[in-house]
């Protein structure tokens, strides 16, 4: 534990020293806010879900018309984030809880309540879980708490962070005590931004990464002298002096 603590530690470090400490929202957006987009960006990427979040409130500019709105035209309103069906009837259950739970559509209690009490009341609801309960209590109540998507659960595999971790919630649990304290927010914002621009799902720009000595995964490129990613495929555990990190590009 103490070994991997370091290794996160360490990586957190260089992801901020090559893509820099992320600002925080300022404002934060509201709880109820920050839920509902979250619900929208399950299983689709930012540009849509925001697309769709974007035309919900333009259409609905309070969270009562939305509890109101015909399901249909709710789900034609968030049709470009995907599983419109499922989503609109998710939000539609949420916020319906919300005010039988508050008397309102607001979840400023919250600011009250222990991470712990937060994360149980939130996974309660229909279609929350533990990463989007995660992403309320990090990006709109401003508390220590790391989430983890499928993409920082490739990422934080692929580093040997969580290994034998086999889903986002495993790896949920298990970084759990390894997030350096103060860095849950940097150290989340910077992998999204890394595994889009380097550590891409397919086809990742080993040739660039600064982690390259850091990593473990199985399907990583060799790095040449020339610091370009070599064809052949390795499957060894590189030494650190073999490599030099080098600055990311296009970021």
């Amino acid at each position: 534990m103490a070994a991997l603590k370091k290794k996160t530690a360490r990586i957190a470090r260089l992801l901020e020293l090559h893509l820099g400490i992320p600002e925080r929202r300022t404002p934060p957006p509201e709880p109820l806010d920050m839920l509902v987009a979250t619900i929208l960006s399950q299983n689709t990427n930012d540009k849509n879900s925001h697309r769709a979040y974007t035309e919900l409130r333009r259409r609905y500019p309070t969270w009562e018309l939305v509890a109101e709105a015909r399901p249909a035209s709710l789900q034609s309103a968030i049709r470009t984030g995907g599983m419109a069906g499922q989503k609109s009837a998710n939000i539609r259950e949420t916020l319906a809880s919300i005010f039988r739970r508050y008397g309102k559509y607001d979840l400023s209690p919250l600011r009250r309540k222990s991470n712990g009490r937060i994360i149980e009341e939130l996974t309660g609801l229909k279609g929350v879980g533990a990463k989007t309960a995660a992403c309320v209590l990090l990006f709109s109540l401003g508390r220590d708490v790391f989430p983890v998507d499928t993409h920082v659960h490739r990422l934080c595999t692929r580093l040997g962070l969580s290994a034998g971790s086999t889903s986002p919630e495993r790896t949920y649990a298990a970084m759990k005590e390894l997030i350096p304290p103060g860095k849950a927010h940097s150290f989340h914002t910077n992998l999204i931004r890394f595994g889009r621009t380097v550590c891409r799902s397919s086809n990742p720009r080993c040739g660039v990464c600064p982690l390259f000595a850091q990593c473990r995964f199985e399907g990583r490129f060799e790095r040449r002298s020339d610091g370009k990613a070599a064809k052949k495929r390795v499957h060894r555990a590189p030494s650190p002096a073999d490599h030099n990190f080098m600055l990311l590009d296009n970021v």
